[in-house]
Formats: C-alpha cells, structure tokens, sequence
C-alpha cells in the first residue's frame, strides 16, 4: 500500500508537468487548428532560460535568499519563453495561416528541429546539471523497518508543482471563461472570419494564446529543471510528444481534458515503470491512447467537429 501511494505522488507530480505544456497545445489546436509540434522546444528553452538566470543571480549577483531567486526566476523564464513563443508564432506560422493545412505542420517540425540545433550550437550538447535547491519533505507513512516497509513521502519539490498546477489551471480557466480576452479566444474557436467581422482582433488573440502557451511551458520548464536537476537540448522533444499525447487523449482542445491527460500519462508512466518494466513505459502509455481513441476518437473529454458546409 505504501509503494502504491508513493507511486501515485510520484505519477501525480509528472503527469501536473505534462499537464501544463499540454495546455500550450490544446490552446493553440483549438483557435487556429494546428499543432504547434515546436512547442515541446518553448518548454526547453524555458528550462534553460530559467537555469541561466538561476546561475547569474546565484553566482555572479551573489543572491542567496532562494524563495526571491526563485520567483525572479519564474517572472524572468516566462517574459523570455513568451517572448520566443510570439516570435516563433509571427514568423513562421502567422505567414501560412491562410495556406493548406499541412504547411504549418510541415514548418512546426521544421521549427522544431531549428530551436533544438540553436540551443544544441549556442548550450553545448552536454546535459546542464543543477544542483537539489528545495529538499525535505512531509512524511505521510513511515512503516515498520523490520518489515521492510517504505516511507511515504510528499517531497516540498512534488507539493509546489503539484499546488503551482491547480492554481494556473484555475487562473487560465477563469481567464478564458470571463475576461475579454477568453471570450476573443472562444470566438476565434467558432469561427475566426465572423470573429474578425464582429471586430474581434483576430491576429492579436492567437499572439497571445502563443504568448499564453509559452508562459505554461516556462513554469513546466522551471518545475522539470528543479525537480530532476539536469536538463539537455533534447528533452523538448521527448516532454512535448509526451504532452501533445496527454492532449489527444484528454480531449484536444479542451483545458480540463489536457489537464486530465497530462495527469493520466504521469500515472500511466510511473506506475508501469514501478510495477513492470522501466523499458516498456512509453509502450503503454501510447496503447492506452490508442485504446482510448477507438472508443472515444474525440478523447476523454473532447467535443465531437463539427464540419461546416
């Protein structure tokens, strides 16, 4: 019992970071109908923005009270990260808006693969480690040595990402279900030509739903970075297929539903890895997927196209 517990902390804590890059592409899929695969490399860049600011304040500003590091961190990562998402939406995909679909999914890879090769020339290939900064935690189970019984606990690491989660989530919901802006964003979702007719400034909403996306993937940057401590040019690419599936099978297009699948592909990773094999994790993850997708093709919380004519 105390290893399934410990388990479902550990799945919950992964699955909160999918969760929030998930966002960045269910957001985006769902105003404009393209698939942002570049956005797995904004949650990279993010993560090293964050450790290049950590390590100026920290070592050549000599900062060293970590709660004020940490959030100008935060505040630093998401303006830099948001600021590359815009510029990425600006010129590479606002230029092939109007043109056949596949053209901005073909420049989305291409984007891609150039965000990961600059980082890779300007970063170096080597993996960037950064030392534990938040440790200790709260012990919910301590069982019996003798027994061989684990302890179960709820690291201070796992509670922030898990509470920084539930508290963007519940901001960006309301602010799409009650602000201006969310009600731009629903109506470019409809249908951006009448959008536009009934003066809704189309191109300056899908900016910042990029702007928005790209702010997530920071603080899911920033998360990855403090909770495993080593980041490379290549984990964007890994994270981001991860989230996009997390999205898929909560229902592109819907915040709760990728929500929903970030948590689900965490749980599905951690718990195959503890109880089967480490090696076959992302085998199931993408069978489930799968599974879920012949039953429910819109996913798990996803609303049925409706094609207009």
């Amino acid at each position: 019992m105390e290893y399934f517990v410990q388990q479902l902390i550990n799945g919950l804590t992964l699955g909160s970071i999918y969760g929030l890059i998930a966002i960045g592409y269910t957001m985006v899929y769902g105003i404009i109908g393209m698939i942002n695969f570049a956005h797995g490399d904004i949650f990279m860049i993010g993560s090293f923005i964050a450790l290049t600011m950590f390590l100026v304040l920290t070592s050549v500003l000599g900062f060293t009270f970590l709660p004020v590091v940490l959030l100008i961190v935060l505040i630093v990562a998401m303006l830099f990260t948001s600021a590359w998402g815009w510029t990425v939406e600006r010129l590479a995909y606002r230029p092939l808006r109007g043109s056949f679909r596949l053209a901005p999914l073909i420049t989305a890879i291409g984007m891609s693969i150039l965000l990961q090769n600059f980082v890779r020339v300007t970063q170096g290939a080597r993996v960037k480690p950064l030392p534990p900064q938040i440790q200790g935690g709260i012990t919910l189970f301590e069982g019996n040595a003798e027994t061989g019984a684990i302890v179960v606990q709820l690291s201070y690491m796992q509670l922030i990402i898990i509470v920084t989660t539930v508290v963007l989530m519940t901001i960006f919901s309301l602010i799409i279900a009650k602000t201006p802006l969310g009600r731009s964003q629903r109506a470019c979702e409809q249908d951006r030509r009448m959008a536009a007719l009934l003066g809704v400034n189309v191109d300056r909403t899908i900016s910042l739903t990029f702007l928005m996306g790209a702010a997530l993937a920071a603080v899911a940057g920033l998360m990855f970075l403090l909770l495993y401590g080593v980041i490379d040019f290549y984990i964007g690419f890994l994270a981001g297929i991860k989230a996009f599936t997390a999205a898929v099978l909560g229902g592109i297009g819907s915040l709760p539903g990728a929500m929903l699948g970030g948590l689900l592909i965490g749980l599905i990773e951690v718990f195959w890895s503890g109880y089967f094999t480490v090696e076959y994790k992302d085998v199931a993850a993408f069978s489930i997927l799968a599974i879920v997708l012949i039953f429910l093709p819109s996913g798990l919380l996803g609303r049925p196209e409706v094609e207009k004519v």
